[in-house]
């Protein structure tokens, strides 16, 4: 038995889709602030201005216009407010796999004792659902979603959830457990690589600001805009990796592999059907997008 994302049902998929598109968005209008701020910066020391008649300065003109898209890209990103319902549709999507699997593998609540698994698991899933539509959660099935979006439990769910236990255990340690445990390997090497690559550009433009400082308190080096571009810089390349959370993230990551791999352990060793259900619980708690922001609140 193989269980992928392909057999959740449409909901998470749509969930899915627009958390992608809404990060991508994100991601770029701030990387779109950054760069304007920064050409801005660049426009606005170029030596002379790149003059037109007696008076008019390209650059200078150049500059404002960077200057006004950041504005104008920040009015933007306010009105869309992609960075909160990239995060919203994240932890639907994410809320909606993990009571999926829950379900389809006998985790708690729906383990073999439940008299109506499917009703409860409804019941759960639009109660957690709700809770995100207080906070600003737009339901694709508000709108015009496409035809079988409100089946909630699929037939590969029913199917799996009929196996007998061995057959269960082994297709969720395989096709969540384990693919859990290598996506959060994955993140935090890109995460380590991306610290190192931001850290040595903001340490190379610092270095480069203070020579020029210290170059001009000896009064050898001319004016101190060169090192106030530089410095913009250095205070982008900061605000990028902050925004992007690599740092934090690496730690956070780190634990929950390493409780998954404990999970893991106990799963092929002492977790027996008895003791199944609150460790399939324990795992999809270990999982969840609250316990990794937890951590990284806590792991700075």
């Amino acid at each position: 038995m193989v269980f992928r994302n392909a057999d959740l049902p449409v909901l998470f998929h749509l969930s899915d889709e627009i958390a992608v598109a809404r990060q991508r968005e994100a991601v770029q209008d701030t990387r779109r602030q950054l760069m304007l701020l920064v050409l801005g910066a660049f426009l606005a020391v170029l030596p002379g201005g790149w003059k037109l008649g007696d008076t008019f300065q390209l650059a200078g003109a150049l500059s404002a216009l960077a200057y006004a898209g950041v504005l104008l890209v920040t009015y933007r990103t306010s009105r869309r407010r992609a960075k909160s319902q990239w995060q919203l549709n994240r932890s639907a999507a994410e809320f909606i796999k993990s009571m999926c699997w829950r379900y389809a593998v006998h985790g708690t609540p729906f383990d073999a004792d439940s008299r109506d698994p499917e009703g409860t698991f409804v019941a759960r899933l639009e109660e957690g659902l709700a809770e995100l539509r207080k906070v600003g959660w737009l339901d694709p099935r508000d709108g015009a979603a496409p035809a079988g979006s409100g089946e909630l439990i699929t037939p590969a769910m029913r199917t799996l959830r009929d196996k007998p236990f061995r057959i269960r255990k082994e297709t969720y340690v395989r096709d969540r457990l384990i693919e859990q445990r290598n996506w959060y390997h994955r993140r935090t090497a890109v995460s380590r690589r991306a610290t190192t690559l931001w850290s040595a550009t903001t340490a190379v433009l610092t270095l480069l600001a203070l020579l020029l400082g210290v170059l001009r308190a000896f009064s050898v080096g001319g004016s101190g805009e060169v090192a106030g571009l530089l410095s913009a810089a250095a205070a982008s390349c900061v605000a990028w990796s902050e925004i992007r959370r690599h740092q934090p993230l690496i730690a956070a990551h780190s634990l929950v592999e390493e409780d998954l791999a404990a999970m893991h352990t106990a799963m092929e060793t002492t977790v027996g059907e008895d003791r199944w259900s609150a460790a399939v619980y324990e795992t999809e708690r270990i999982v969840s997008p609250q316990h990794t922001d937890w951590l990284v609140q806590h792991r700075r």
